[in-house]
């Protein structure tokens, strides 16, 4: 098994999950989307724990699609990254050393780059080569 993209453990990714999706529930912008497509918060949250143990642990367990998801929701903007950004960043400095926020953080503004621009073209679509930002 390939080491940790950065040193974290298992129980800080459950907690920053949980911490931050505590605070998504809050949020005046994403509370409203995510309320609108989550039942289960407890079950959200253990999948998003999988993805991100995935991504940074290189552990086993998730096999979903994030950019289908995101895409077929029908009511995730482009926009809505920036905020779901800026607030998991302030969910990684409150809850994790530096370090490890700063690795888990770069990791993230990477994947939501991706998912942006997914969404964003799939509501503007435009004819001839993308535009790679």
């Amino acid at each position: 098994m390939l080491p940790p993209r950065f040193a974290i453990t298992a129980e800080q990714i459950d907690r920053v999950v949980a911490v931050f999706y505590g605070a998504v529930r809050r949020h005046e912008v994403l509370g409203p989307v995510f309320a609108a497509h989550v039942t289960d918060w407890p079950q959200h949250e253990d999948k998003i724990a999988r993805f991100w143990k995935k991504a940074i642990l290189h552990q086993p367990g998730y096999d979903g699609n994030p950019m289908q998801v995101h895409m077929a929701a029908g009511d995730v903007r482009a926009e809505h990254f920036a905020i779901w950004l800026a607030l998991f960043d302030e969910t990684l400095r409150r809850s994790l050393p530096a370090e490890a926020a700063a690795g888990w953080s770069a990791l993230a503004h990477r994947i939501g780059r991706g998912l942006r621009m997914g969404v964003e073209d799939l509501r503007n679509p435009v004819s001839g080569p993308p535009v790679l930002r």
